[in-house]
């Protein structure tokens, strides 16, 4: 027996998270979220290269499809690999078969000489560094890529450089997507972004939100008990909550199983049809994606009741504008054991770079 849905929608991703998988641990056991983005997350970006960037974005995009996956709203950052990025993730992406809307998040957290700052002045001018990752937003979307403008997260921006994004956004007629008030750290985004938000733009985590901002909130509930956050609270948000992994790879179906379960534990009068809307929302970015065909190997897949007790749901078949890009559970576009070689070597390559950072 088996049943068939429209296709997923990963609605924040970081496809260049997925050679981290393994990677070399820091050299002491991080104790707050800043420490796990600066032991761990900002030593990754600045190692990535084109290589390691398209075989990530390679495997990440095979794995989100065999999991029912058509769609990835990615979330994008490598300082030391900034122009053609984007491209180079879209063209990973369209070679597996799945549709990408890219962005680069900019930051002020290297300043003009290279150093890094956990925390940036709002006061501060907008640096080198932020100022090329809005010159790939900006190249992307002239030539024609789908995507948004992307920032890393207010509390390692400037106000201008925020100011800078959301007018580039308003240029291109797109949203911005970025991280927000995720961290404590970060806990003064509302007010500095109060003003400049808009109903387009794509609101990350928002655990620690003060305020009403208007745009799409993306819960991340995985992620965010992984980091130790705290919960978001979706479900009493009055913006559109839409779900997504953070990076942890793409398999939607068991992100929304986990986000229930969080969701019962903070409140137990709620039903899978809750988180189940948030699926559901995505198809705001992606449209097209509700005539995707994805067909599982379990027959009640489109019961949220029943999708939210199965573990082990796998996509069988995914068929794309007409074209069947995944039969008997198989890829049809590229050969999935090269991906998985390819991307080993390229893994290889950055834990040995890792590990002398």
């Amino acid at each position: 027996m088996s049943s068939q849905t429209a296709g997923l929608i990963c609605a924040h991703h970081h496809l260049y998270s997925t050679l981290a998988r393994g990677m070399p641990a820091p050299k002491t056991t991080p104790n707050t979220f800043l420490e796990i983005l600066q032991q761990i997350w900002w030593r990754l970006d600045i190692a990535l290269d084109n290589e390691m960037i398209y075989w990530s974005a390679m495997l990440g995009a095979t794995e989100a499809l065999l999991s029912g996956t058509t769609c990835i709203i990615d979330h994008h950052e490598s300082p030391n690999c900034i122009e053609g990025s984007l491209s180079t993730i879209a063209k990973a992406c369209s070679d597996v078969g799945v549709r990408v809307n890219a962005c680069y998040g900019v930051t002020d957290r290297w300043d003009n000489s290279g150093n890094l700052h956990s925390k940036v002045s709002p006061l501060s001018s907008m640096t080198s560094s932020a100022l090329r990752g809005l010159d790939e937003c900006d190249r992307y979307l002239r030539q024609g890529g789908r995507g948004m403008v992307g920032v890393h997260a207010a509390f390692t921006c400037s106000d201008e450089t925020l100011h800078v994004a959301s007018d580039l956004a308003k240029k291109h007629s797109v949203g911005v997507h970025l991280h927000v008030a995720e961290g404590l750290d970060d806990e003064h985004a509302g007010a500095r972004l109060e003003s400049l938000a808009t109903e387009n733009w794509l609101l990350v985590h928002a655990v620690h939100l003060d305020r009403h901002l208007p745009g799409y909130i993306v819960h991340n509930p995985r992620s965010n008990m992984n980091n130790s956050v705290g919960y978001a609270r979706p479900s009493e948000l009055k913006n559109k909550v839409l779900l997504g992994t953070d990076g942890i790879g793409a398999d939607m179906l068991e992100e929304a199983r986990l986000a229930y379960a969080r969701l019962r534990e903070y409140d137990v009068t709620q039903s899978p049809v809750t988180v189940w809307s948030w699926l559901e929302n995505s198809y705001e970015i992606f449209p097209e994606a509700r005539h995707d065909k994805v067909t599982y190997n379990y027959d009640h897949v489109d019961s949220e009741w029943h999708a939210a007790f199965t573990p082990s749901i796998r996509a069988i078949d995914v068929e794309v504008d007409g074209e069947k890009i995944v039969v008997n559970g198989s890829p049809t576009r590229v050969d999935i054991y090269e991906i998985r070689a390819k991307a080993a070597e390229q893994t290889k390559r950055l834990h040995e770079r890792l590990a002398t950072l």
